[in-house]
């Protein structure tokens, strides 16, 4: 990196987002690159990503726990489907045991990242606290760990009238600390994971809880509390039974994802028939539990100890399954022409995705559009150097796949330090390849953001394959030097030139301290 002085820090690796994959990254960095410098770099003040962020009542978990913690951090405590200060608890714990808080500098809003072959280097600016400081980081590789959805918004259709509504209208995204929600009549709209799991926590103090769905998802109950893990938690090792019930879960996952795809009738029969024997055979589940789609062409929801079903047997919470026309003084006007009276109405209507976690990112001066790329593997991008994306399953755990991730990038690493290389690159050079959409999902999130995402192919290693077991051979036992990752730019230079990583700028705001989240 000969001819680069500049008064700005260097690291091997920076890492973007200190929730659930970013302090994952951070443990895999230091287990098995232990001679590579990192730093977080965290837009909020805290750490925990998703799991500080959403602060709604009842906020909690879609995948048990033996599947979304970390492969080396034994999940111990009773609940197996968590709720969010739970699994807070648990990243903080992670970062405090592995001394990776430390390495976390918060409020530091990424905003470009531009790589130059030349230096192989990684320009990264920041802005940096309230006062939004410019800061200039330089590292060799990226490592984008920030999720996939718009920290800043959620997305909130535009509702006809919705001026004339005097009450509150709020977005579980930012669910504010001062709500009171007691003996109100309350409208939820949406049908998903979120919706789900606000309306019977809702429903135990609100006079009425009513959710407003365009169409049916499909729902499957499970208890929260895991028996068997529970069991051998008391009679094994706790890294041996967690071990054992994390494999349980996930080849059953798997099992209900691959029949839910080759016999989708027969599942769509088996998820609705156990609907209707909770809620009984005068409940009308043809209207309001029978989705137009197949079984996982969205995903399932997910309901603890019956919850869901429970609030709408006492008749705390109802379902209505219409379309708004407007929305009106009283509260919502259904296309139908039925009113749905409110005093507060909560848009559970979904996330705004966002592709390198929003930052600008250029290649040798030229801008990366990321809906002109493929994407290498599912966390790599072709002709883009030494960056990968933490991204998780649409059909399981978020944590599975980016554990694997974050193996394949130590892996990518230490390959080049033993190829005395500086730089790993996809190069997409099939042209008979096609083309296949990123993700495999029907969601509207998904489709309202169909032009602005990396595309797949449709062959190895340009396709995610969304299977636990292939990506382990894949990721964790698979060559790197593939024949399609290209490892070039010989070590030449030192690094000596740029400021070492300690010699940080004052400006860095330090670790947050008390409670931490992120």
């Amino acid at each position: 990196m000969s001819g680069i002085n500049v008064e700005v820090a260097y690291f091997d690796v920076l890492i973007i987002g200190a929730g659930i994959s970013g302090i994952g990254a951070a443990f895999h960095l230091q287990r098995d690159c232990p001679t590579k410098s990192y730093a977080i770099l965290e837009g909020r003040n805290a750490l925990g990503g998703t799991w500080d962020l959403f602060r709604y009542p009842g906020i909690r978990s879609d995948s048990d726990m033996y599947t979304l913690g970390y492969s080396f951090k034994p999940w111990q405590e009773q609940k197996a489907i968590a709720d969010g200060p739970a699994i807070l608890r648990y990243l903080e714990e992670t970062a405090d045991e592995n001394h990776i808080r430390e390495k976390i500098r918060f409020q530091h809003q990424v905003r470009s990242a531009s790589w130059s072959t030349e230096t192989a280097c990684w320009t990264v600016q920041a802005e940096c606290g309230e006062a939004r400081e410019r800061i200039t980081y330089l590292c060799n590789f990226l490592f984008l760990c920030g999720g996939y959805y718009r920290y800043a918004a959620g997305y909130t259709p535009d509702f006809p009238g919705i001026d004339r509504f005097p009450g509150q209208v709020i977005h579980p995204q930012h669910w504010p600390d001062d709500i009171d929600y007691r003996n109100k009549k309350v409208v939820v709209i949406g049908s998903g994971a979120t919706a789900v799991t606000l309306v019977p926590e809702l429903a135990k103090t609100a006079a009425h809880v009513t959710m407003l769905q365009r169409s049916p998802t499909y729902m499957l109950s499970r208890p929260s509390e895991d028996a068997l893990a529970n069991r051998l938690r008391r009679i094994l090792p706790a890294k041996l039974a967690y071990g054992l019930i994390r494999w349980r879960n996930v080849l059953l996952t798997m099992f209900v994802f691959s029949r839910s795809k080759k016999s989708p009738e027969r599942m769509k029969r088996y998820l609705i028939n156990q609907v209707r024997k909770r809620l009984g055979p005068d409940y009308d589940v043809e209207t309001h539990f029978t989705p137009p789609y197949g079984p996982w062409d969205q995903r399932l929801c997910l309901v603890p100890d019956d919850d869901f079903f429970d609030a709408i047997k006492r008749g705390t919470a109802s379902i209505v399954t219409d379309h708004i026309d407007t929305f009106t003084p009283e509260g919502i006007q259904l296309k139908s022409g039925q009113v749905l009276a409110a005093d507060l109405v909560i848009t559970a209507t979904g996330l705004a995705l966002e592709v390198f976690n929003g930052i600008a990112v250029c290649v040798d001066g030229k801008a990366v559009e990321p809906a002109e790329t493929f994407m290498y593997r599912g966390m790599m991008y072709n002709d883009v150097p030494n960056l990968a994306t933490s991204f998780g399953y649409t059909n399981a755990s978020w944590t599975l796949r980016a554990d694997l991730t974050s193996t394949y990038v130590c892996r990518l690493l230490n390959h080049m330090d033993k190829t005395a290389t500086r730089q790993c690159t996809p190069r997409l050079n099939d042209p008979a390849m096609k083309e296949t959409a990123w993700f495999n999902l029907s969601s509207g999130y998904v489709r309202r953001a169909a032009g602005k995402l990396p595309r797949q192919g449709d062959k190895d290693p340009w396709i995610a394959p969304q299977n636990y077991l292939r990506d382990i051979k894949n990721l964790k036992f698979g060559r790197v030097d593939d024949g399609t990752m290209e490892f070039s730019n010989p070590r030449g230079a030192s690094p000596a030139a740029i400021v070492p990583a300690k010699t940080v700028p004052s400006t860095t705001v330090p670790a947050a301290s008390g409670r931490a989240g992120g």
